[in-house]
């Protein structure tokens, strides 16, 4: 109840796809490419969408069994098309532009926070004019295959001096919020993007949220 009165946070951190960004299309269409050169389709929506939020090749691994070499060859596949195609095929949620806005009006230090190659993510939020919000972004290389938030969020307190007790985790799915409790912050569980309520809720949410106006509620 005291949080609801007194907001101790002054760093809001924002996941990309499903949180501040609508991108399912961008990124099914890309992993339905992908899959078809191996021979795979008509692939179950639900199925693709798990690729939203965690690295591709923990995607492409874990929901098709791929090795490292054709794990690589189906990573490949989908950034290109994706790159040259569809990586801006994205919509902003909607309140999404107001709330980074308040939060700037209100002195918060607003990072991203993303498992999406960070060189796609500011090329994104450039493109659709959401950069200007942002004081740092923190994601991984082309290179790095890892789908862990507690790494990404603790690179960024570290670079940035930033206090744990400040900062709160903004994401859509399990992957954003086991990374907030791992490195010990708290949550905001969004449950209009592509992840599951329940599994975010079991990794420990600190709140959960329905729009970007109940998301200021828990920060301003």
């Amino acid at each position: 109840m005291v949080k609801q009165f007194f907001s101790p946070y002054k760093v809001a951190m924002f996941d990309l796809d499903g949180t501040l960004t609508d991108s399912g299309r961008a990124i099914t269409s890309s992993v339905e490419y992908a899959l078809s050169q191996f021979g795979i389709t008509d692939q179950p929506r639900q199925k693709l969408e798990t690729f939203i939020g965690p690295s591709l090749y923990d995607s492409f691994t874990r929901e098709y069994h791929m090795n490292d070499e054709d794990c690589n060859k189906a990573v490949a596949l989908y950034r290109d098309i994706y790159e040259k195609e569809r990586m801006y095929d994205v919509d902003i949620y909607e309140g999404i532009p107001e709330l980074l806005e308040t939060l700037k009006e209100k002195d918060f230090t607003v990072v991203l926070i993303t498992s999406k190659p960070l060189v796609f993510a500011e090329k994104i939020l450039t493109r659709i004019g959401l950069d200007k919000y942002f004081d740092h972004m923190v994601g991984p290389t082309l290179s790095d295959h890892s789908s862990d938030k507690k790494r990404l969020i603790e690179t960024a307190i570290s670079t940035y001096n930033l206090e744990k007790k400040s900062c709160i985790m903004i994401g859509d799915t399990a992957y954003d919020i086991k990374g907030a409790v791992d490195a010990g912050i708290d949550s905001i569980a969004v449950t209009y993007g592509y992840g599951s309520t329940s599994a975010m809720i079991r990794e420990g949410a600190t709140f959960v949220a329905d729009s970007a106006k109940e998301i200021l509620s828990f920060l301003c």
